[in-house]
């Protein structure tokens, strides 16, 4: 099975970075490396101004945690160097002093709620319901948790985390503040991305790296943070509990 692709391209003052896997955009350890050391390049070139982040395909924008992975970890130093493979990306898109516009054209489940939140300003397709399904499979959102949790509040991340086998409407994710805006069709997703990362590429770099750390303030132990919240998940992923609930979750559909 491919282990996926992370492309990085930048024109006009734009990186637009793209991932792909074959099983629904879910992330292995080693797509999710890629994905951290992509955006940590693009927000360190001077040509950068500001970041889109998307997904290949017309499906899922992201299914989370690979689970032929997650099923593969034998120990628990092995499922700590998996989940932190979500706490490297979430840090380089929170430490990229360039705004970072995510692309959400389908279904985000697990850590792909994470990077939605993660970005700085999120756009969707009316499609892209939303699903914390770490505790239905003996885990919990625990690395993307911070990330969800500052984007959406406390309330709002509890009743995903706890329901998790309940997808939540693209309407509900723009009305707890996950979503800046809702589109029906996906050029009117396209036209406003493109629309506002041009924008964005002609305003002071300066001015939207000194934004970038206002947003982002308090947030300067999450280094430290999601490395223990990824030993939490690594713990719990060699559970006999978690290893029989990720087969049933397999077998039937994510």
């Amino acid at each position: 099975m491919s282990q996926g692709t992370v492309k990085l391209i930048i024109e006009s003052g734009i990186a637009t970075i793209t991932f792909f896997h074959p099983q629904s955009n879910s992330l292995p350890g080693s797509l999710l490396q890629q994905l951290a050391k992509e955006i940590e390049s693009a927000g360190k070139n001077k040509d950068v101004r500001v970041i889109i982040l998307k997904s290949e395909g017309e499906k899922a924008f992201c299914a989370g945690a690979s689970f032929d992975e997650l099923v593969s970890i034998k120990n628990t130093d092995e499922g700590k160097l998996f989940f932190s493979g979500f706490a490297a990306v979430i840090n380089a898109m929170r430490k990229a002093p360039k705004f970072i516009i995510a692309r959400i054209h389908g279904k985000a489940v697990g850590g792909g709620v994470g990077l939605a939140c993660a970005a700085d300003y999120t756009l969707a397709h009316d499609s892209a319901s939303v699903k914390l399904s770490e505790l239905a499979v003996g885990i919990g959102p625990f690395v993307v948790g911070p990330a969800v949790e500052r984007k959406i509040g406390n309330s709002n991340f509890s009743a995903l985390s706890i329901n998790a086998t309940e997808w939540q409407s693209a309407e509900w994710a723009k009305e707890k503040g996950m979503y800046a805006n809702v589109y029906s069709s996906t050029s009117e997703l396209d036209e406003a991305v493109s629309s506002l990362a041009n924008k964005l590429a002609k305003s002071n770099p300066e001015a939207m790296a000194l934004l970038k750390k206002v947003f982002w303030n308090n947030t300067d132990h999450w280094d430290q943070l999601l490395q223990e919240r990824a030993e939490l998940s690594g713990q719990l992923v060699t559970s006999d509990f978690t290893r029989n609930a990720i087969e049933k979750f397999k077998a039937g559909a994510r």
